[in-house]
């Protein structure tokens, strides 16, 4: 409650989501007027020759110029004011500024944590994750929308296509055996099919379980292929603005980082691949003895703190991006100039100002992965019962005990306060019975393989994209 008032007071005065748009770093290009391509054309309003009289109204025709005109666009700094106009900004807006407060309700909640060690209280940072989670996707579904209600554009055919291609790489991934991909789904539900037969039981049900473990592959490669449906456009993109970025960036410093961006989600895909990354960790081949560089858990805590530091370069990187993609109105115009032949306008004016007018959803492209992504990890943690030291203590992921009813509580009158009592610790008995079924083996399990799919999906979209524009539109 106390950061749900923060973000009513504070936000629309001071914004996370306006100071990456407006501290000044951004330059966007405004479309030319009509007086200044007149004056450029050398034509003069016209005299009534140039218009038709009809029914009493005039008719004017719309004003064409050279393509090869030599126009130079103006540049401004993109500042709230304009922001005010732009396709999808409260949507991006609120993503966020509700994002930046979810990490830091998640950062004080784990700090409290480490140091009080409550056993009995339930981690609230779990609901903020999850609610940043749903708005991300919810974000992401609405843009993928637009797609299938264009007519004419290909983009709907494009969205269809690559979802049932992660869905048949879903259900090829699911397959793979814990030997080369390390997710830990087969164990978590394994251990979560037993738990709930014995919840059953205990309730006097007879039960062979929950689902079936093929439902269960199943729904999951559905989920997938949506994710990678959601996906495709914002991977596509990327690597556009990837490379206007290189050729805008000169120092090498910049370029190395551009292109480590690019790689992070390859680089979390690889955290998980065993035989490349925790088999040379855990058992390096050094000479005939074998020593482990680290523990078990070090190497998990190691690979949070990775996708972690992942996220952060790529919201660094965010700027350089989003100019790049600003920078797309300067680069028509240069093209327009090399072709022959007349353009109106109005045309060329949309074409200028459409590029600036979709910036938030391109930045909206940019950030729901990233956040998804982040706030995936987070939950892994938390859920997954891991530890943020480099040298964590041992997790006891034991179930949690499920303590009888005092009979003090049913021995006293039928008060107000002992009914509230007993509600109280029936309500306890019923989430302590629910930690038993959903256990930390489980959420390793989904949560390690929902952000490995998130970051592979990322990194199949992007390479094609790259590829795209690299060579086929090229060509």
């Amino acid at each position: 409650m106390v950061m749900a008032s923060v973000i009513q007071k504070i936000i629309p005065h001071y914004s996370f989501a306006r100071w990456l748009l407006c501290s000044g770093s951004l330059q966007w290009y405004r479309h030319p007027t009509e007086e200044d391509l007149r004056l450029l054309a050398g034509k003069q309003r016209g005299k009534s020759k140039k218009d038709r009289k009809y029914n009493g109204h005039i008719e004017n025709k719309p004003l064409t110029i050279p393509k090869d005109i030599d126009l130079h666009l103006e540049t401004k700094s993109v500042t709230e004011r304009d922001t005010i106009a732009l396709h999808y900004f409260p949507e991006y807006q609120w993503l966020v500024d509700f994002t930046a407060a979810a990490t830091v309700v998640y950062v004080v909640t784990e700090a409290y944590c480490s140091i009080m060690k409550p056993s009995q209280e339930m981690n609230i940072s779990v609901v903020w994750c999850l609610l940043v989670l749903a708005f991300a996707v919810k974000i992401l579904f609405s843009l993928t929308t637009h797609y299938f209600i264009v007519e004419d554009g290909g983009e709907r055919s494009v969205c269809v296509t690559f979802g049932f291609f992660f869905f048949v790489k879903a259900m090829v991934i699911l397959i793979v055996t814990e030997s080369y991909l390390e997710f830990g789904l087969e164990s978590g539900f394994s251990n979560f099919s037993e738990s709930a037969m014995q919840f059953l039981e205990k309730q006097g049900l007879e039960s062979r379980g929950p689902v079936s473990k093929l439902t269960f592959k199943l729904f999951l490669a559905v989920l997938c292929s949506l994710i990678g449906a959601f996906l495709t456009f914002p991977g596509l993109r990327l690597a556009q603005m990837h490379l206007d970025a290189l050729n805008l960036a000169t120092e090498k410093i910049t370029q190395t980082l551009l292109h480590i961006n690019f790689l992070a989600p390859l680089l979390m895909v690889l955290l998980w691949v065993k035989p490349i990354t925790k088999d040379y960790i855990m058992n390096p081949p050094l000479g005939k003895e074998s020593v482990p560089l680290m523990s078990e858990d070090t190497f998990e805590t190691m690979r949070l703190w990775i996708i972690i530091l992942l996220c952060a370069l790529r919201l660094a990187m965010m700027r350089s991006h989003l100019q790049a993609y600003l920078n797309l109105a300067q680069k028509c115009m240069d093209q327009m100039k090399k072709e022959a032949g007349r353009i109106s306008t109005i045309d060329l004016q949309k074409m200028v100002a459409r590029v600036f007018y979709y910036l938030c959803v391109i930045a909206l492209q940019y950030v729901a992965p990233l956040v998804m992504v982040l706030h995936t990890t987070l939950l892994l943690k938390t859920l997954g019962n891991y530890s943020w030291g480099i040298y964590p203590e041992s997790n006891s992921d034991t179930a949690v005990e499920n303590n009888p009813l005092p009979s003090s509580l049913y021995s006293e009158s039928p008060s107000v306060n002992g009914k509230m009592k007993v509600t109280v610790v029936q309500i306890t008995m019923a989430l302590g019975s629910l930690k038993n079924i959903f256990t930390p083996l489980l959420f390793r399990g989904l949560l390690s393989f929902l952000t490995w799919w998130i970051a592979a999906c990322l990194f199949s979209t992007s390479l094609f994209g790259l590829f795209y524009h690299q060579y086929l539109t090229v060509a």
